[in-house]
Order: C-alpha cells, then sequence, then structure tokens
C-alpha cells in the first residue's frame, strides 16, 4: 500500500500537476491540504477517472483538506470531537472550527489529513489557537487509539520536529513553528502511541518537505521540515520506505510543499 501526503497550496491551481503525479506514483492513499476550495468544489470527477474517492473538506476561502483512496473510504469524518476554531474579527478562539481536518477509512487504516494552524506569531492570539488545536486533536488521536484504530496522521504540521528540521535554526529563533510549546505538541501526539515515519531525503541530509518561493531557497535546499507522517505503533512497523518527492517541487508553478510518499507492507 503507497499513501502519500501533499500541501498542494490549492488543488484548482495545481489540478494538472496533482493528476499527472497521481497517474505516475499510483498511490492508493493521498492526503491533500490547502486545498482552497468548497467540499463540492473539489475536482472529485476528475481524480475518480484515476480511481480515487473523495473525501473532501473546505469552505472555500482558505485551507481545506481532504483524502483520497481507491482503497475503501468509509466513515469520514469533517473535523474532529471539540476541535477549535478562530474568530478574525474578534482575534479569539472559537467553537466553530475552520476545516483544517478531514478522517476516513481507508484500506483498514484510519487517515487523517490535517493542515495546523500557522501560528504566525508568538504574541499573536493565532499562536494560541494552534497549541489549542493541537491540544484538541491529540485528544481525537487519544479516542482513536483507543478504539484500536490503526491511526496515521499526515498533513501540513506546521511544526518543524527538531533544529535539523530548518535549514538555518538561527534564522527561526523568536518565531513559530520552532517554539517549545509546538514541539511538545508534537511530543505529546508521539507520546499516545504515535511515530514520526521520517522521509529519506532525495537531496542533502535533510528530508526537508517546505521550501519558500523565494528565488534560490529550494535549489539551495534552504527549507523545513513541516508536512509530516504520525503513524500508530503498528502501521509504523510495516512501512518498507519512505521518501520526499522532490520532483514534484521542480517546473512550472508548483507548491511551495512536496509530497511525502510512504510505502508499506
Amino acid at each position: 500500500m503507497r499513501l502519500a501526503t501533499w500541501n498542494v497550496n490549492s488543488v484548482k491551481a495545481r489540478l494538472p500537476r496533482l493528476l499527472d503525479w497521481l497517474a505516475d506514483k499510483e498511490p492508493d492513499i493521498v492526503c491533500l491540504q490547502e486545498t482552497k476550495c468548497p467540499a463540492d468544489g473539489f475536482p472529485a470527477r476528475e481524480v475518480a477517472a484515476l480511481g480515487y474517492a473523495t473525501a473532501a473538506h473546505g469552505d472555500g476561502r482558505w485551507n481545506g483538506v481532504a483524502v483520497l483512496s481507491r482503497v475503501g473510504l468509509e466513515d469520514v469524518s469533517p473535523g474532529f470531537p471539540g476541535e477549535p476554531g478562530f474568530d478574525s474579527a474578534k482575534g479569539t478562539v472559537t467553537v466553530t472550527p475552520e476545516p483544517r481536518a478531514v478522517g476516513a477509512t481507508c484500506g483498514g487504516l484510519r487517515v487523517w489529513s490535517i493542515y495546523a494552524p500557522n501560528g504566525r506569531t508568538l504574541d499573536s492570539p493565532h499562536y494560541t489557537y494552534k497549541l489549542a488545536w493541537f491540544a484538541a486533536f491529540g485528544e481525537a488521536v487519544r479516542a482513536e487509539l483507543r478504539a484500536g484504530r490503526a491511526v496515521v496522521a499526515c498533513g501540513d504540521f506546521n511544526v518543524a520536529p527538531t533544529d535539523a528540521d530548518v535549514w538555518d535554526p538561527a534564522v527561526f529563533a523568536g518565531s513559530t513553528h520552532v517554539t517549545p510549546a509546538e514541539r511538545q505538541a508534537l511530543a505529546e501526539l508521539r507520546a499516545l502511541g504515535l511515530r514520526d515515519v521520517v522521509p529519506t531525503p532525495m537531496k542533502g541530509p535533510h528530508p526537508f518537505t517546505y521550501w519558500d518561493y523565494r528565488a534560490g531557497m529550494f535549489h539551495k535546499d534552504m527549507g523545513m521540515r513541516i508536512d509530516l507522517v504520525y503513524a500508530a505503533a503498528g502501521v509504523a512497523d510495516r512501512v518498507r520506505s519512505a521518501y520526499v518527492d522532490r520532483e514534484a517541487r521542480k517546473g512550472k508553478g508548483p507548491s511551495d510543499h512536496a509530497p511525502v510518499v510512504v510505502d508499506l507492507d
């Protein structure tokens, strides 16, 4: 079974690339983030022509997530219990969630495609929201693991797990994505029984998955590893290989993220 996750940074803008990539790599399950389209506007017909069923969750403005599967798609969950949201007008955390998570059962795996809040700056209410979001997601994962589900959380976590996961730690000092509180949120997910499936880098020593669009950042490999696959132990034990598909980041009009591809026995 081949599982992949990719922040496509607008599924409509990236649709030709996505379709070509699906046809070439033939993943069985794909988690997409930043689809930036409403659920009923997702190009489900186009991916269905390649054999994929779709579970999409989006409101058409920002964010948006989806799961594509050709090994079954059941028990779809747009969001998770207790998921918080953010009121931009008031600058406060709310109980109305944004479209940042969708779960589905595919081929025996309980797969979550997640797009965690960015956090913006350490003094921003968005940072408070980010930590609250991770806490709530952890509780949802805990419940699913207790129910015996083979959980895999894939997506753009917007956190680099260690200093080795950013091209220059000094550049990120005092910024989000690398703070102790954010990394603790990841550590708490791992403490539940999830493992970080670290992909093989396809260039240099670091398996970065994101590079800013600014000239030279990608070619100089000045990136971050923020697109993660966190798998329950029983799933992680089945991993045969995992890699960052840098080729998908090249060429005209790419996303600023590269897919992570995981092959399971």
